[in-house]
């Protein structure tokens, strides 16, 4: 090997390094947390193979190596704000991306092959490792999101064309919002009550109603705040598509589905039912001459 070679190898070895020492750490801190004490076992015996990695190579570069801070700071929060299994498998993704890394390392050594295949066995264990509530109830949650972006976004520009007031359009949003929430909500306990599953009715009719609230707070807020009729339109299209973008990330990561596919779905739909009600509303204005 040249001199080049072998201090661009050095430097993979020294990422490496500090990748492993630092999910060490986040591996360590994320078990303190844990209630579940087979779930916390787990997480402080991947803590302990990540520390006996960072060892390993530790042993070619001869150096100490401090772990990311930052790193360590953000997948923590991460977790403990969005559920130890989004933050988990956010976690996992990264460490696919150090493969690049192990393959260059493997020149040296081909002991790297084994800490590969540890990696590899602990997104396995990962995938399993969690059985979180908020993962349980996820199509409730689904539920009520989809039915009021869909719904209350395609009703909100069909009122806006109609009826161009921004407080009359969103007193009707509101209260068109709300009736669906209680109405969804209450299909949703009827349905979870004659499936055969774990999940109790009452929290599943709980998560559909709050998420389809919140959703309509959030689209129907920019009529009580602004005057400019379509600018308010505008904001509602762009709370549809961040709301499909933000949710669709966090379920694609927290259960390992296509992102694309499901985002491109999902916005098509919401976009298509917007587009429709645009018409309708420019229809019943022209037909019943609303000037309001």
């Amino acid at each position: 090997m040249n001199n080049d070679l072998n201090a661009s190898i050095k430097q993979k070895i020294l990422q490496a390094q500090r990748n492993e020492i630092t999910e060490h750490v986040i591996y360590k801190q994320l078990a303190s947390f844990v209630k579940i004490k087979e779930h916390s076992d787990i997480l402080n015996k991947i803590s302990q193979d990540e520390l006996s990695h960072y060892n390993f190579f530790k042993a070619f570069t001869g150096e100490d190596i401090h772990p990311d801070t930052g790193k360590i700071f953000i997948f923590v929060s991460i977790a403990k704000i969005f559920g130890l299994n989004f933050g988990l498998k956010l976690l996992e993704n990264g460490e696919g991306l150090a493969q690049d890394a192990y393959d260059r390392i493997k020149q040296i050594s081909p002991e790297v092959q084994g800490i590969i295949e540890e990696e590899e066995k602990h997104e396995h264990q990962l995938i399993t490792l969690i059985n979180e509530e908020r993962l349980k109830y996820i199509s409730s949650i689904v539920l009520g999101l989809n039915d009021a972006l869909v719904e209350l976004s395609g009703a909100l520009v069909g009122f806006t064309l109609a009826l161009q007031n921004t407080r009359l359009v969103g007193i009707v949003g509101l209260i068109t919002g709300i009736a669906g929430a209680l109405s969804m909500a209450a299909s949703e306990y009827l349905s979870t009550k004659h499936e055969e599953t774990d999940k109790n009715p009452l929290k599943a009719c709980i998560y559909t109603g709050i998420t389809y609230i919140a959703t309509v707070v959030l689209l129907v807020a920019p009529y009580f705040i602004f005057k400019q009729i379509f600018f308010c339109l505008f904001l509602v299209l762009v709370s549809v598509l961040s709301l499909i973008l933000i949710f669709t990330y966090y379920i694609s990561v927290a259960k390992g589905l296509n992102f694309k596919k499901r985002f491109a779905e999902m916005a098509g739909i919401s976009l298509t039912i917007a587009v429709i009600n645009y018409l309708i509303g420019i229809t019943i204005r022209k037909v019943f001459g609303i000037d309001i």
